[in-house]
């Protein structure tokens, strides 16, 4: 059926566009930039900030162009004296309730406001912090993981339709009202028992850092400058796909080569890599899989990578714990291992080894300091930075990013198949795991080694596999929404799986809550989650090895110490619990 088009004048510029187009969309495909604060495209098309606005001919006030629909024959203006003044009186206004700490805020490079204020040379008349400052500054962040800053909110409520749209839980809200209004949980109640399952979407889909990760930056430089200490970084699969991003480089860029580089530049005594211990995670959790098919274990069995799911399943879905892997999360074992096989070999006393953690995730923060991830009194992990905390601190160490010569290290938990590297993406997971498990149970070479169905950015998918004669009922289900909506399939019985990889984070890794931020702009035209997961499924196809039981690395960790998958070292080192969490509202 022919589309139904409308033709109008934007900046006299002639287009046809879809009937069911906003002046915004429009603008968009015509290549002409109308500036905005509160819009993100899907998630938040409310017109709180008025920074959009146009100038219809004909019509006496000036309109939202986000919100606004096309009509034929109309004629729009964007950049009047009249628009102008407009969006400068706005941006003053904001500006005026704006704490400015530009110097240390952590969207310094990347923050939406700021660029605005640029763009319309804004002169900061106020400050932030005189008499016309209305609101109280707040801080909210009693937890390892995330904090809400209101002396940096713009009250656009990007933030909520984030929590709302992508996790589906709706934890933030808009408390008070009038010049009181400040975001946060209900009645601003502490963020770290209300029920958040630090995917970090609201620190994604805020334009300031009115929210953002709790950093870790001075004291990890704090430990490489310690002569006393042994520090080993590890960077999770996905961070290879994003960090290029915050020094110019196109999304998609490959920056595995210039990440060891920087590790080695910012002075790391050693770099092993998460896409091993993801290896070593594929060997556990897949040996629990045919463990559970052998001997009437319980169905469905869930991933257990992802500390936002966990977070989730702990708080909202307890009575299904019994479902879950107990395997603990790829940098959680990597950083086991680190500290004893790892230091046994190096000879280093592992009370003086430091393990940073280079992960796209918030909940990582979080996990690290879970009272469960710890071997004999050691934390598993030290620190956790996420990938924009490494890109900070490879800028504020003065290290020339682009000038760096790509590397690769030559460690033995540096060495990785093509099945660690594409857990990064939505369907990685389960994509590694079948490869070792159809092989195991099968005794042939799986092939082809592609599994698309599992594959896509599709937020729940099932597939039925016949594996030596059974049929085995698996699903990918990504996005605390989504999440949600597969409970109630689940629940309602209408058909029975036996392995579902659950991620936090629509997308998988690859678009975490501690990725490079794509602003709402580029988000209209690109599909960036696509363009990140490309690396990962390039990096795969390149690898001479693609499955995790064929890594001579982890074949070696087996046979020098662990003994085997799932045996009794493997559970003391690589394997957990999980237990019920309350929030403030259940108490």
């Amino acid at each position: 059926m022919e589309e139904n088009l409308v033709t109008l004048k934007i900046d006299n510029k002639e287009i046809s566009v879809p009937a069911n187009y906003t002046i915004l969309q429009a603008a968009t495909k015509a290549g002409i930039y109308i500036p905005r604060l509160c819009f993100i495209k899907g998630i938040h098309e409310q017109s709180n900030c008025r920074v959009c606005v146009v100038e219809i001919e004909g019509q006496r006030t000036l309109k939202n162009s986000c919100t606004v629909t096309v009509a034929p024959g109309m004629v729009v203006k964007t950049n009047t004296p009249r628009v102008i003044k407009s969006v400068k009186e706005n941006l003053k206004l904001l500006a005026a309730n704006h704490v400015f700490e530009c110097w240390r805020c952590p969207r310094e490079h990347n923050c939406e406001f700021l660029s605005l204020l640029r763009k319309y040379n804004i002169q900061n008349d106020f400050g932030g912090s005189n008499e016309f400052l209305l609101k109280t500054r707040k801080l909210n962040g009693n937890n390892p993981a995330i904090e809400l800053d209101s002396g940096k909110c713009l009250l656009c409520g990007r933030c909520i339709s984030a929590c709302e749209k992508l996790s589906g839980l709706s934890i933030l809200a808009f408390n008070n009202r009038g010049s009181k209004t400040i975001v946060g949980p209900a009645l601003l109640h502490e963020i770290s028992d209300a029920g958040c399952i630090f995917c970090g979407k609201c620190i994604q889909a805020c334009p300031t850092a009115a929210i953002h990760e709790k950093s870790q930056i001075d004291e990890v430089l704090a430990e490489i400058q310690n002569p006393d200490k042994f520090v080993v970084v590890q960077a999770a699969p996905a961070v290879r796909a994003a960090l290029s991003e915050e020094f110019g480089y196109p999304i998609g860029t490959d920056s595995e080569g210039k990440m060891y580089a920087a590790f080695k530049a910012l002075g790391f005594d050693e770099i092993a890599d998460v896409n091993w211990a993801a290896d070593l995670t594929i060997m556990e959790e897949g040996y629990e899989f045919i463990d559970r098919l052998q001997n009437n274990g319980v169905f469905p069995m869930f991933t257990s990578c992802s500390p936002g799911w966990i977070r989730f399943i702990e708080t909202y879905e307890p009575d299904y714990l019994k479902n879950l892997s107990s395997c603990k999360s790829p940098h959680k074992m990597g950083g086991a291992m680190i500290k004893s096989y790892w230091a046994k070999k190096l000879g280093i006393d592992p009370k003086k080894i430091v393990v940073v953690s280079i992960m796209p995730c918030i909940a990582k923060k979080y996990e690290a300091v879970r009272p469960e991830m710890e071997v004999d009194g050691l934390r598993d992990v030290d620190y956790v930075l996420t990938t924009r905390e490494l890109a900070r601190m490879i800028k504020r160490e003065e290290i020339d990013y682009n000038a760096l010569e790509e590397i690769k290290p030559e460690g033995e938990l540096a060495q990785y198949t093509g099945a660690g590297t594409i857990f990064g993406v939505t369907g990685g997971v389960m994509e590694a795991a079948l490869r070792t498990v159809v092989e195991k149970l099968t005794g042939k070479e799986a092939k082809p080694l592609e599994f698309e169905c599992v594959r896509g950015m599709q937020e729940i998918k099932e597939a039925t596999l016949n594996v030596n004669g059974l049929d085995v009922n698996i699903a990918v289900v990504h996005g605390g929404k989504a999440i949600k909506e597969f409970f109630e399939i689940l629940k309602s019985g209408k058909k029975q799986y036996h392995f579902v990889e659950f991620m936090g984070c629509v997308g998988g890794c690859i678009n975490g809550g501690g990725q490079p931020i794509v602003n709402a702009k580029v988000q209209d035209t690109v599909d960036y989650k696509k363009l990140r997961a490309s690396v990962l499924y390039n990096e795969d196809t390149k690898a001479t090895l693609r499955k995790s039981h064929l890594n001579p690395s982890i074949i070696k960790c087996y046979e020098e110490f662990l003994g085997e998958p799932n045996g009794h070292l493997s559970h003391k080192y690589l394997h957990t619990t999980y237990s019920k969490k309350d929030t403030y509202t259940q108490k």
